[in-house]
């Protein structure tokens, strides 16, 4: 097997690291921020059905695409589409996407370890105002976020030069353990604050009186991003994968850890949150402004324990980044390495380069470059915009057009089954999925976020 080949060496090196990939901040940061936008229990209710309708389905197509083609995500749509077809520009477009998100990700990655920094250093201190301002400055910092964007990718690149199974997935079975110690740690002592059980009652007791469509598009939206869907990422390790491996059943698994983690990050938020008199829907800001308050208020009886927790919470953060930095930044290592036939370590020396220039100017434009903007929006929010709302819908749905309808039913159906060692019982109902349901969801998403619908 050539180097670029290296499959994953376990089972449960394949899982692990691929769930990884799915975990991430749009887990511990975007899913709580959401859920408390969106009425709580009644967001997750519905963010587990889109999760089984959507998520899984569409894991599985890039699976299929990335076993098959068993090359880097633009060359495994140009294998299973043809040379000469226009659908091999879907995989090109995935690996765009993963290198921009790489950029753009590695500075808020980069925020978390500095609050790792500061949570050890007893920086966090203050009302809410000198906690906001302590985050509004060191944003606009010049240099600071530079280097802790720096440091993460770094690391990253360390653990992807050593390859697939000696890089990512030891790395995968040293951090995903963790992340879970971590997070269960921090779930228990937040659910054992007083007046914690209203924030696990504003978790688990649905108040459907607050569904309305704008909770349905959300939690499309947030299942779509969580599992990390036309990043590239999913395809890429999927190239990785034995003939061997259920691609249904690994997808499951990986939907149930990714969920799990998400909830048990709402475990560990809002009951914290409730039991100072937070308010659940602080959006984007509650990690960064709110919960550094929260800790201090929730522990104020005993400050060696908020500190302790404090300094836990963002390591995890910062392991949640690091495991998604990782399956990004290989999705364009795997791509500059198979397609210009260099060394990996060349490839990934590229990646991070570029990566690192990018999240450089992402990093300024919140800063002393706030003037270098695009139609009003800095470079980081256009990042944002561009590839989170435009390109990752447009590639999962052409990803689902692609496989339900233009694929030879054949070839899925024997990647599904194994070529036929496996039981074909749900063949029908994903092909009817991946034709149907999920290229109609995500349309809904795409418009609902361009404001359309």
């Amino acid at each position: 097997m050539s180097e670029s080949r290296a499959g994953f060496g376990s089972k449960l090196g394949l899982i692990l690291a691929t769930a990884g990939s799915a975990v991430g901040l749009g887990n511990v940061w975007r899913f709580p921020y959401m859920t408390g936008e969106d009425g709580g229990a009644v967001f997750i209710l519905i963010y587990v059905c889109c999760i089984l309708f959507l998520g899984i389905p569409c894991m599985v197509s890039e699976f299929i695409i990335g076993r098959h083609g068993a090359s880097n995500t633009a060359r495994a749509y140009t294998k299973v589409a043809g040379k000469g077809s226009a659908w091999r520009w879907v995989g090109f477009l995935g690996v765009a996407t993963g290198f921009l998100i790489t950029g753009y990700y590695a500075v808020v990655a980069g925020w978390c370890l500095q609050y790792m920094y500061a949570s050890a250093a007893n920086q966090l201190q203050g009302d809410h105002a000198a906690i906001a301002n302590y985050f509004s400055d060191f944003s606009a910092s010049a240099f600071m976020p530079v280097f802790w964007t720096a440091i993460i990718l770094l690391f990253t690149h360390y653990v992807i030069i050593h390859g697939v199974r000696g890089g990512i997935e030891k790395a995968s079975k040293m951090f995903m353990p963790t992340l879970f110690v971590l997070l269960l740690v921090i779930v228990v002592a937040s659910c054992m604050l007083p007046g914690a059980s209203k924030g696990i009652a504003f978790l688990f007791n649905p108040d459907f009186s607050k569904v309305n469509s704008n909770v349905f598009l959300d939690a499309l939206g947030q299942s779509f991003y969580s599992l990390s869907i036309a990043m590239g990422c999913i395809c890429t390790y999927a190239s990785y994968f034995s003939r061997q491996t259920n691609l249904l059943k690994s997808a499951v698994q990986i939907s149930i850890i990714d969920s799990l983690v998400a909830i048990l990050a709402g475990l560990m938020i809002f009951p914290a949150a409730f039991s100072v008199g937070v308010s659940p829907d602080s959006g984007p800001s509650l990690i960064f402004i709110t919960l550094p308050h929260v800790f201090q208020q929730a522990f104020s009886g005993a400050p060696a324990v908020g500190y302790v927790l404090s300094i836990m919470f963002y390591a995890l953060l910062s392991l949640a980044a690091l495991t998604s930095l990782i399956s990004l930044h290989e999705v364009s290592t795997a791509f500059f390495f198979e397609e210009l036939h260099i060394s990996r370590k060349k490839a990934a020396a590229i990646v991070t380069a570029g990566t690192l220039t990018v999240g450089i100017f992402c990093s300024l434009s919140l800063g002393s470059m706030s003037g270098l903007s695009i139609g009003g929006h800095t470079l980081f929010s256009m990042f944002d915009f561009v590839t989170g709302q435009i390109f990752l819908p447009v590639g999962g749905f052409l990803t689902c057009i692609f496989l339900g309808w233009f694929v030879p039913r054949k070839l899925v159906k024997d990647e599904f089954t194994n070529w036929g060692t496996l039981r074909s019982t749900l063949f029908g109902a994903y092909l009817f999925s991946v034709r149907y349901i999920c290229p109609l969801c995500i349309l809904a998403i795409f418009l609902h976020q361009l404001g359309l619908f």
